[in-house]
């Protein structure tokens, strides 16, 4: 019934919405003009994929990249190879009336000039995430994408308030793959870190997401270790690593695969990436409630 509801109201929002032409300038600074909003569209990013299903528009979706995975229903979708080198062919055949994808693909010239319209939005921090569902619901004529946000920025501030004031002095290093490459401090995890009130062991003059040496981590002995399954795969045979002090005393958290792809895209389902953070910390740091 919820979501008939919001089919429902969708079409209401289009019908009434088509007589006025809309613009949306995207990340790459191109302006892009829309007399309608568009039906068919083609994602070429997860968190813009997610970032349309939390719209409410995920029926508008006919196409979408090999990652793209959330929510379950557009695993039906036909998938036009990866989001930074897709089959063209693939895409132009759907024929979409927009193409969203990130500013480091390098097919949004080739689709604008065989007529396909292009939107670039590239999502790197919490405010690129609110600016992001914005625009994303200007073009597809949503009204209410702030409020979607709303709600996600409050859930991440729950989950930051479920946590003792004690987590503060706990040192964390999150590993976002086995490169091993971590999350910084301006990265959009190192935001969400900062925001559960913990200590991240990478400084931010080392980048959103810089590959250590892992005698790097090894020096700064966190509290706490953050990674997913694929990491600790081959975390065993990092020298030195036996040793810290998170290891020792089985203060590391695992992730699955599916939490990681919650945890690793700055897109709408940040707040659920927060939790996973703060129950970790709560089960793993020794934190009391």
């Amino acid at each position: 019934m919820a979501r008939l509801r919001r089919i429902l109201v969708a079409g209401v929002l289009i019908c009434g919405g088509a007589a006025h032409a809309v613009e949306v300038t995207d990340d790459r600074g191109v302006t892009v003009s829309f007399a309608q909003p568009p039906m068919r569209i083609v994602s070429l990013l997860p968190s813009l994929t997610e970032t349309v299903c939390e719209l409410g528009q995920c029926a508008r979706l006919v196409g979408v990249d090999r990652y793209s995975n959330f929510p379950d229903s557009v695993k039906k979708l036909p998938q036009v190879g990866g989001g930074l080198d897709p089959n063209i062919e693939a895409i132009v055949a759907l024929k979409p009336d927009l193409v969203l994808m990130a500013t480091s693909s390098r097919v949004g010239d080739r689709l604008q000039s065989l007529g396909v319209k292009v939107l670039a939005l590239e999502p790197k921090t919490h405010a690129d995430v609110k600016r992001v569902l914005e625009k994303v619901g200007q073009a597809l004529g949503v009204p209410d994408a702030a409020r979607v946000w709303r709600v996600i920025d409050a859930a991440t501030q729950a989950a930051a308030q479920s946590l003792p004031k004690n987590s503060s002095n706990t040192r964390v290093y999150f590993e976002v793959n086995p490169g091993p490459y971590g999350a910084g401090e301006v990265s959009f995890i190192g935001e969400t870190l900062t925001r559960l009130g913990v200590k991240n062991i990478i400084p931010a003059n080392l980048g959103p997401f810089p590959k250590l040496n892992p005698e790097f981590i090894v020096r700064a002995n966190p509290d706490l270790i953050m990674i997913g399954q694929r990491s600790l795969d081959s975390m065993g045979q990092r020298p030195g690593w036996a040793g810290m002090r998170a290891v020792r005393e089985q203060r590391v958290c695992v992730f699955t695969t599916a939490q990681s792809d919650v945890l690793v895209r700055p897109g709408p389902r940040m707040a659920e990436g927060a939790r996973l953070m703060a129950k970790c910390l709560i089960d793993k740091a020794g934190l009391a409630r």
